[in-house]
């Protein structure tokens, strides 16, 4: 880059430039946060303020974080922090980085409160294989009086989950604890909620580089199919969830009629799907309502 231009905007045009050459699909946002994180400003500033200057030592950094960007590391892992639900969420080795469509999890939840018992409830709710935090940290941001459980066999993981639920103001409701998904749990929830692994050890040729390399393989990956934690988690959840009580997964686009079918195999007769923003097939809801 220009080491005599250190202008904001400046920095991030000639970023943006070398992001795109490197065929980065979101060049000019990726470079925005780059700069403005390692100039130390919000991420709006250099678009207020593209004639501020910034130090020797934050270009420097510039340079290394586009540097990072260009051979494939994703902003949140350069960042070490990323965005969920309007919530800053720290993340670290073995946590997933979050991506927008889970935040269709968070709503399909939050519509089974509303239909029912409301917000102000003091629901008792599992989140299993928690990894950053970001699904009960944001239900907790929106249920005053809930409390989550939140479970995960990595313990990075929830050492970043505990971080991240106390950095939000809901710690003191967040209770991390190891173990494999529902097989620690009592019959005292109101709901459970998991985004698992569900990618098939076939996909993983097609998956970006940013994925393959910069995500946790425990976090992505579920067997030949895909659908090996769902089949842990579904009859757990039948085991330990009373009548009406549901449970909701976060699927594959693909994975609707077989993840269905290991729900009704499980002892599930109610079973609603939630697309995302996309049209694709992204929640499944499923709990037991006949006797």
């Amino acid at each position: 880059m220009n080491s005599r231009d250190r202008r904001l905007g400046t920095l991030c045009r000639e970023a943006r430039a070398r992001l795109a050459e490197a065929g980065v699909a979101t060049a000019a946002l990726d470079a925005r946060l780059l700069v403005a994180a390692a100039a130390g400003v919000e991420p709006a500033v250099p678009l207020t303020d593209p004639e501020r200057e910034v130090t020797k030592a934050a270009l420097a950094l510039v340079d290394s974080h586009i540097a990072r960007r260009v051979a494939g590391e994703p902003v949140g892992r350069i960042l070490g922090a990323r965005e969920f639900w309007g919530l800053p969420f720290a993340l670290s080795r073995e946590v997933l980085e979050p991506r927008p469509d889970t935040e269709r999890l968070v709503e399909a939840v939050l519509a089974w409160c509303d239909e029912g018992k409301g917000r102000d409830h003091p629901y008792r709710f599992a989140d299993l294989g928690t990894g950053s935090g970001v699904i009960a940290v944001a239900l907790l941001s929106e249920l005053p009086k809930a409390v989550a459980v939140a479970s995960d066999m990595a313990p990075g993981a929830l050492a970043t989950a505990r971080d991240n639920a106390w950095q939000n103001g809901v710690g003191a409701r967040f209770l991390a604890c190891r173990g494999d998904f529902a097989a620690m749990l009592g019959q005292t929830m109101d709901f459970l909620v998991s985004n698992p692994p569900y990618i098939s050890l076939a996909e993983e040729s097609g998956l970006s580089r940013e994925v393959r390399q910069y995500d946790p393989r425990a976090a992505l990956f579920a067997g030949e199919d895909g659908l090996d934690a769902y089949r842990v988690i579904l009859p757990q959840a039948r085991e330990r969830l009373v009548r009406f009580a549901p449970v909701f997964l976060e699927i594959g686009a693909s994975q609707v009629l077989a993840v269905a079918a290991l729900a009704r195999s499980a002892g599930f007769d109610d079973i609603g799907i939630f697309q995302d923003l996309a049209g694709r097939d992204r929640v499944l809801r499923a709990r037991c309502v006949a006797k």
